[in-house]
Formats: C-alpha cells, sequence, structure tokens
C-alpha cells in the first residue's frame, strides 16, 4: 500500500486547503466543559447568557482550536506530523451553538531543523457559515522528511 502522507520535501510555499464544515452543537460544548473542567458561565447558563452581549452560550475559545486542529486533517493534508512546533492564536469572534466552521490554511514559511524533519508554518482562519473569521493564527507543525530521502 502506498504512503500517503505527504514529507517535508513535498510540501511548498504557498499551498492553501480549505476543509470541510462542521457544525458545533451543544453536546460538544457540554462534552468539553467536562473534559477541561471549564464551567465558565459563557459556556453553561443558558439563562444568564441571553442578557449578555453574545446573547446566547458560546463555544470555549479552546474547544474551536481543538476543532480546527481535526478539521486541518480533513483539508486533503496527511502531513507526516511529528507534532506541533508553535502556536500563535487570536480568538476573534465566539463560535455559537449551530455554528458551522471550516479551515483555511496556507504555507507561508519551512524551515529545515534536522536530517529526518523540518518546520512547516501555516497561517490558518477559522470561519464560521458566513465567513465570518472567528479565530486565526500561526501553528509550526514539525513534519518528518522522506525516509531515504
Amino acid at each position: 500500500m502506498a504512503d500517503a502522507r505527504r514529507y517535508f520535501d513535498d510540501i511548498q510555499l504557498g499551498e492553501a486547503y480549505e476543509s470541510p464544515g462542521r457544525t458545533v452543537t451543544e453536546a460538544d460544548i457540554v462534552m468539553f466543559a467536562g473534559l477541561s473542567g471549564d464551567y465558565n458561565i459563557l459556556h453553561t447558563d443558558a439563562e444568564f447568557m441571553k442578557s449578555s452581549s453574545f446573547g446566547e452560550r458560546i463555544a470555549h475559545g479552546l474547544l474551536g482550536l481543538a476543532i480546527q486542529s481535526g478539521l486541518f486533517t480533513r483539508a486533503g493534508t496527511p502531513f507526516a506530523t511529528l507534532g506541533l512546533g508553535g502556536l500563535r492564536w487570536k480568538f476573534k469572534q465566539p463560535i455559537k451553538i449551530g455554528d458551522t466552521i471550516r479551515v483555511r490554511a496556507t504555507v507561508t514559511a519551512k524551515q529545515d531543523t534536522k536530517p529526518d524533519r523540518g518546520v512547516v508554518t501555516l497561517e490558518r482562519q477559522v470561519l464560521n457559515q458566513r465567513g465570518e473569521v472567528v479565530q486565526e493564527g500561526e501553528t509550526d507543525v514539525v513534519v518528518e522528511r522522506r525516509p531515504g530521502g
């Protein structure tokens, strides 16, 4: 079986990717609150949030960050990833229950680090169903070089 992963040597500056969408549900927020222990009223108190500037509960910012990571893996980019090397991230707008988010990513830099790997920098945007940027930033992904390359 052929190896479908993309290695450091295969990835080019300027490559762009877009994931399919994924709808954020109330269950996602409840499960993330339980997993993280973050039961802040922004995420858990529907009555209180009705009178807030958001008008309703919002997803945890880190839940959006986690979902975008998973969406990136569905954007046709099976990188031969060894790990995350860095993260610079901004939370621009809330993600609400029922929002459908997707990720756009562009390769903005590549750096050789060791003979068997390198770092690929990706500029990422998380967009909602209206095309509004709700989160954005850069991630440095450590990517394996092609074996024997």
